[in-house]
């Protein structure tokens, strides 16, 4: 799980995505809301299962205004291969060592496993859904988009 709770503010961070691009949180604020989804390792099958799931409904995601983001310790080359092998139309930021996930306090499984957990986060800024479960990969599409669709 996170540390993070609904309510609190998200943290800032920069981070470069699969094509060398630095991205900061901070930009988004005032125009999208962020779905921002911490997860293990590119080219796993619950990974890619999860990754799929994103893509699949990206058209959801810009009815609700969100912008999808993926975060793992891979590199912005592993990032690049694997959205291209999967047709991913999203910003994946490359996170080397964990220190983002570190700040937005996702922790490891069994301290070995970085930990998979989504994060939705309004246009304010402000941290409205946290949802975290290592094996329930396909969950955390629906709870986002659950989370945007309240008012």
């Amino acid at each position: 799980m996170s540390t993070l709770a609904p309510g609190t503010p998200a943290p800032d961070f920069e981070l470069n995505d699969q094509n060398g691009v630095p991205h900061r949180l901070s930009q988004l604020r005032g125009k999208k809301a962020v779905v921002v989804y911490f997860y293990p390792k590119d080219d796993t099958t619950g990974c890619t299962a999860e990754a799929c799931a994103f893509r699949d409904d990206t058209p959801k995601f810009q009815a609700l205004d969100a912008e999808i983001i993926g975060i793992s310790d891979d590199s912005p080359d592993s990032h690049h291969k694997f959205a291209a092998k999967y047709n991913l139309p999203f910003t994946l930021l490359a996170d080397p060592g964990g220190r983002v996930r570190k700040l937005f306090g996702v922790t490891k499984t069994f301290g070995l496993i970085p930990g998979r957990v989504t994060f939705v986060i309004d246009k304010a800024g402000t941290i409205r859904h946290v949802y975290s479960s290592q094996l329930a990969f396909q969950q955390h599409v629906q709870e986002a988009l659950q989370a945007l669709a309240k008012p």
